[in-house]
């Protein structure tokens, strides 16, 4: 995603949206859009489908959605589509300086 023209990492749950508004929020930005897919691949170095939070290019601030807080542990994205990996949120967290906020849609 991009907020204030700057890219991000948004963690959620692939079954949500994210609410730009509140992606917004977490960082005290103005306002937040997903990135083309094109650019977001260039960004991040991966091909989209399976864009990790992990290994991207130049690590960029991250936000995870606050639900995953309440789980022992998550699966995220491991950099190509098809790969997953098991960890706890603190630690997800703790590996991506990441923020906590609410991020899905309603």
């Amino acid at each position: 995603a991009e907020l204030d023209g700057k890219p991000v990492c948004v963690v959620v749950p692939s079954d949500r949206e994210v609410s730009m508004k509140k992606l917004a929020a977490a960082f005290g930005g103005k306002s937040a859009s997903m990135m083309k897919p094109a650019d977001a691949e260039r960004a991040t170095g991966y091909h989209v489908g399976g864009i990790s939070p992990f290994g991207q290019k130049k690590q960029v601030p991250t936000a995870i959605e606050e639900q995953a807080m309440t789980h022992n542990y998550v699966y995220m994205n491991g950099g190509q589509r098809g790969l997953q990996v098991r960890l706890s949120p603190r630690d997800a967290q703790t590996a991506l300086k990441a923020v906590i906020a609410p991020l899905v849609a309603d």
